[in-house]
């Protein structure tokens, strides 16, 4: 059997973190199966589906590398393949028309309330006579299509992450409306719903194993039923845990959630965006592998070893593994990375010339960078002709014998515009002999002259790179000034 997997978003929003996350466990099983990866847009929703969100589902899944092998399909090119499915179904008198009316059903819900029940439709049009049905329709009744549903049935399945999963059709809320109300008078019926637009589609493709979230647990039920009016073989069926806030509630934007594009410009990879979600649910064969690409997890990834319970999302769990990713790059593959948010902030930079500098400025910062994004404050006090001078600097070059000790370090600089690390060493070396002074305290000077602040990255290496522009020299004349 050839697996055939889908992510089937809906283009009612952009990309989130929950459909992501589906999205990569349906990658990885097709992919460790030598299997298809399909992507289907399901848009039957006209008033929220917009063409923007469908814009970004695909660019989301591309750049998290999750490349389907088929699609994008799309719903509401497929209409009449659903129609013909409805027709079918009440051809062979699985399906009827129900004609209750809003209020109706109003009544009912609130009746059922006041006797403390479960909200279910009660059926009552299931066994209409073709006397009743055309009094209704004089009254200008419409009519929507319904899925019958036998309450003493039992629907079991063999979940591949849950195990034996039953319900019962009483569970499942009465008989299932498949078809809403035709607002075209040339249609006898409206537009199709979820349950059996999916059921339609996944027969149409030939999907082996719908892997989703628990959430659809109850729908899955419904759609066996459905399946078997068909007369179709049943995929398998896997349902995944949900994704959990820190107190165990199901995640939401109020937990500061986002969507994927969103995790994109708070300056995450999207190498360690898959890695997490990866680990969001499923525990690989050696437990103390955190860090894989999705290449090698797919080689692990089998669905029993996928969770039952809800994972937590942890922030500081994404940031660290995004910090690994981070650290084992080149200044070379970081710089086209960082390059925007140096941009964004408006530091001083020409491309064409400055990339060389960048490279090496990149090479500097990226052992601290925790988010791509953290560039902007690790760099800061790398560009430009002069710094703001903190309380704690200040107070460093104010110290007596400070300005001779910068001073003889300009003079020490002289004319040269391309330092080695020897010359710079030499010359701090000099400076700290000529003076008697320990050499942290020149070190402590320099930094305050030179950086404007007690901490940073590498004070060596940052001179150098002032060094190129000749901004080490306007920094310590300016800082000689202050003082």
């Amino acid at each position: 059997m050839t697996v055939r997997v889908r992510i089937a978003p809906s283009p009612t929003g952009n990309l989130h973190i929950g459909t992501a996350r589906t999205a990569v466990f349906n990658w990885l099983f097709a992919h460790h199966c030598q299997g298809q990866f399909i992507l289907r847009v399901e848009d039957t929703d006209k008033e929220r589906s917009r063409s923007e969100y469908t814009e970004n589902i695909k660019s989301g899944l591309a750049w998290l590398g999750l490349t389907w092998d088929e699609g994008p399909f799309f719903q509401t090119q497929r209409l009449d393949l659903y129609r013909q499915a409805i027709q079918t179904l009440l051809d062979k008198g699985f399906a009827y028309r129900c004609y209750s009316t809003p209020e109706e059903l109003e009544q009912m819900r609130e009746a059922q309330k006041a006797k403390n029940q479960a909200p279910r439709y009660d059926n009552r049009h299931r066994h209409l006579t073709e006397e009743q049905r055309q009094a209704f329709e004089a009254e200008g009744r419409k009519s929507v299509i319904r899925f019958i549903i036998d309450d003493d049935r039992e629907i079991v399945w063999q979940d591949l992450i849950r195990g034996k999963v039953t319900w019962r059709g009483s569970d499942l809320g009465g008989d299932m409306v498949i078809a809403r109300v035709a607002d075209d008078p040339q249609q006898s019926f409206g537009q199709p719903l979820y349950n059996l637009a999916v059921v339609v589609d996944d027969m149409d493709m030939k999907i082996s194993h719908v892997i989703r979230g628990e959430d659809h647990i109850a729908n899955t039920a419904k759609q066996i039923l459905l399946y078997e009016a068909f007369g179709a073989t049943v995929p398998d069926f896997a349902h995944s845990p949900l994704i959990l806030n820190q107190e165990g509630r199901k995640l939401s934007k109020r937990d500061g959630v986002t969507s994927i594009d969103d995790f994109r410009q708070m300056g995450f990879l999207p190498q360690a965006l898959t890695n997490y979600m990866t680990l969001l649910g499923w525990t690989p064969p050696d437990s103390t592998e955190e860090i894989f690409a999705l290449t090698e997890a797919a080689q692990q990834f089998t669905l029993e070893r996928v969770n039952k319970a809800g994972a937590k999302f942890d922030w500081d769990k994404l940031d660290w593994i995004n910090s690994q990713y981070l650290h084992k790059m080149s200044g070379e593959e970081l710089v086209d990375l960082l390059l925007p948010y140096w941009q964004q902030a408006g530091y001083p930079i020409d491309i064409g010339s400055d990339r060389p500098w960048l490279e090496q400025m990149a090479t500097l910062i990226g052992p601290s960078l925790t988010r791509l994004s953290d560039a902007t404050k690790e760099s800061v006090l790398l560009f430009g002709e002069t710094v703001d001078y903190s309380e704690e600097a200040m107070a460093q070059i104010k110290q007596e014998g400070v300005k001779d000790i910068l001073k003889a370090v300009l003079e020490g600089i002289g004319e040269s515009s391309q330092l080695t690390e020897g010359e710079v060493k030499d010359n701090i070396k000099q400076v700290t002999k000529t003076f008697k002074v320990k050499k942290g305290l020149v070190m402590r000077s320099l930094r305050a002259g030179l950086m404007g602040e007690l901490h940073g990255p590498d004070l060596i290496q940052s001179w150098l790179l002032l060094n190129q522009k000749g901004w080490d020299k306007t920094r310590l004349i300016h800082c000689l000034d202050v003082c």
